[in-house]
């Protein structure tokens, strides 16, 4: 994992800060949303994306 190169550490990092932010909207969304099928699945996609930012924070050590 050492191994990566300035500009793929900014890739990642964009990457993760992008997931965050995904995760973020996705859980106000959920948070505002009558529909309960919907608010289901918007809470699913922002945990999706919170494990996503997770597993590429792996990259950064």
């Amino acid at each position: 994992m050492n191994n990566l190169t300035e500009l793929e550490v900014e890739h990642l990092r964009h990457l993760i800060g992008g997931h965050g932010l995904i995760s973020k909207k996705l859980e106000t969304y959920a948070q505002n949303c009558a529909d309960p099928e919907l608010k289901a699945i918007l809470q699913r996609d922002a945990q999706a994306a919170k494990q996503s930012q997770q597993q590429l924070m792996t990259f950064l050590g």
